[in-house]
Order: structure tokens, then sequence, then C-alpha cells
């Protein structure tokens, strides 16, 4: 939440239509599912309405934060809750793009190669410690990412509708890790960052701990969305109203990440489709048809920290992304 524009903001002066105030279709769908990860996941509300959000806006999802806070668990508990493929891929130093993509292999009997899908063949398919696998194995999944296919001999292999890639990473621990391209960077949808629980969360951690062990909650999860009714559900957020005036502000967010001081690399055009998507998710998530200013607001830092970069002399001032996104917004007029 970006406090200086939320200052600026009143929701009521919104003015809206009698079909925009009714409950978006979605909304019970959405509280099943938030309530079925919140008997595993104590807290962590951001990262599990960012995950919700991105994958109602059918993009990528990177989670960066520190070991031990249920990054690859969250992944596997929403995975539990999709009736699809789910598949897990530990990214290593030595991992070659064949190991995640698939390879041809020569069958005798018909004298012939034939394709042996990877790992990536799947609807969902978690990866942990993206940032371990170097340069070559990255750009192996460029295509995947993008354009939902794999390209292995001169053969197009399409990838099975929903697809999704959940990464995580670890920002602290930076030996044996590589950076990751800019390209790949840009074609996840959002970047959640996950903090510490606090003390009251982390006690209410150890007292679920101490009644049922994580691996049994998992086991009894029983799915809730089918790959019919989670397609329905992102045409419906696809359908969601947003006013010129906040397409235009979308817009103007972008267009001001290029234009910053502070910033040597601004966002994409990609980022502007992807700050309008992920914000009418945020809208549909909290039940309504239609967007406003605080949708976009809190949408930002979540799609652009990951697609800007800072000078050297920022980043030697100890400023992150995050605080530049602020900035931006916070000279920026509102729209009312």
């Amino acid at each position: 939440m970006i406090e200086a524009a939320e200052q600026e903001y009143t929701p009521q002066q919104q003015p809206v239509s009698s079909e925009q105030e009714q409950p978006h279709p979605l909304t019970q769908l959405v509280e099943r599912v938030q309530e079925k990860i919140q008997q595993v996941i104590v807290g962590q509300h951001s990262m599990i309405e960012q995950l919700l959000a991105g994958l109602l806006a059918d993009g990528h999802i990177l989670i960066e934060g520190v070991p031990g806070v249920a990054k690859t668990l969250t992944a596997k508990l929403l995975s539990k809750l999709i009736d699809t493929r789910f598949s897990r891929i530990q990214f290593t130093p030595d991992l070659m793009p064949s190991d995640v993509l698939g390879t041809s292999i020569f069958n005798p009997q018909t004298s012939s190669f034939q394709f042996k899908a990877g790992p990536v063949f799947s609807n969902i398919v978690l990866i942990d410690e993206i940032n371990r696998a170097p340069a070559k194995t990255q750009a192996a999944l460029f295509e995947v990412m993008e354009e939902r296919q794999v390209t292995v001999d001169g053969l197009t292999h399409k990838m099975q509708s929903p697809f999704m890639v959940i990464a995580t990473q670890n920002p602290i621990e930076h030996e044996g890790t590589y950076r990751l391209p800019e390209a790949q960077l840009d074609r996840f949808l959002v970047k959640i960052t996950v903090g510490y629980p606090s003390l009251e969360d982390e006690i209410k951690i150890l007292e679920r701990h101490n009644q049922q062990a994580i691996t049994e909650l998992l086991t009894s999860m029983e799915p809730v969305i089918t790959p019919e009714i989670l397609n329905n559900a992102r045409m419906q957020v696809r359908a969601t109203h947003i006013e010129p005036k906040l397409l235009e502000f979308v817009a103007k967010i972008v267009w001001e990440t290029r234009n910053d001081r502070s910033l040597y690399l601004g966002a994409s055009p990609r980022a502007s489709i992807a700050l309008l998507q992920i914000a009418k998710a945020f809208s549909v998530l909290r039940g309504r048809n239609f967007v406003i200013p605080e949708d976009i607001l809190e949408a930002a830092p979540a799609v652009l920290r990951h697609r800007i970069g800072l000078t050297p002399e920022r980043e030697m001032e100890g400023s992150t992304t995050d605080d530049v996104i602020r900035e931006i917004i916070a000279r920026m007029e509102i729209p009312r």
C-alpha cells in the first residue's frame, strides 16, 4: 500500500452505476480459496492476495523472501486447490535446458526420434531457487513463459491451459546464484516480496504445528477450482470495468518510470498491460466489478519493482525500487 496516494484519494467520490455496485460473481469462489489457504498458512495476507491476483490475471509469479517464510509451501498449496497437473523443478547450477524442457530420444523400434517432455509440461510449475541456474537454462524459459509453447529440434509443442510458472528465490544468499536476465524478469506478471511474520503470527504457527503436521493438512486438501472454473474466472476478470481516465493513469505511471532520474531502466509496455490486469484482479478480490485508483496503487509495486533498475547513486544511498515507485506516485495527480 502506498500511503501518500491513500491520503489523496477518497473512494466515496468515485461515481459508479447500479450495475457496478452489485457484488462480483467470483466473490464466493475467492473467499473459499482464501479460507482453504488460511487453514495452512498463518498471516502473509499480502502474499496470498497477490498470488491469487496473479492466478486470476493469468500470469507468472516470482516470490522473493528469506528461507522459511512459506514461499514454496504456499505455491504447493495453491496447486492442491486447483484440479490440474503440478510439477516442481529444483534449479541448480548444473541444470541443463533439456532437464527443464525435454529432449528427443532415439527409438530403435521405429528408427526415429521421439520427444520426451520435461517437467515444464504441466499446468502449474513451481521452480524453486530459480536464480541458481545459469543463463543458458534461464533463457530456455523465455519462449514457454511468453508464448506458452516449447520449440525443440524445429518442432513446436503447445502447453495445455492453464499454464502458470511460480518461481521462488532467496535475496540474501548470492554464492552459487545468477542474476535473472531482464527479459526473463519482464515475463513475470508480479514479483512478491515476503517478509518475516509478526510475533502473534509466529505463535499461531507454533500452535498449529503442535496440533497437526503441515504434510497432513496438505494431503487432506481437496481441489475447489477446476480448469473450466478458472478459465471462466479469468474471462470475468478481463471483463472488469475500468474508466478511460484510469487507463490513462496506468499508462502515466509506467511512462514516468522511463523519465525518472533515479532509474537507468524504465518499465516496458508489457508492464502497463500487467498493471491493468493486476488492478482488475485486485478489484475482483475485493468483490467489485470495477477498478478504482486504489487497485492500481496497490498493484504498482508488485508489477514494477522487478522491471525497473536503480542508478548506482540511488543504490549507494540504500534506496529500493519500491522507494522510487512511491516517489513517482506521490508526485502524480490521482484521478477522482
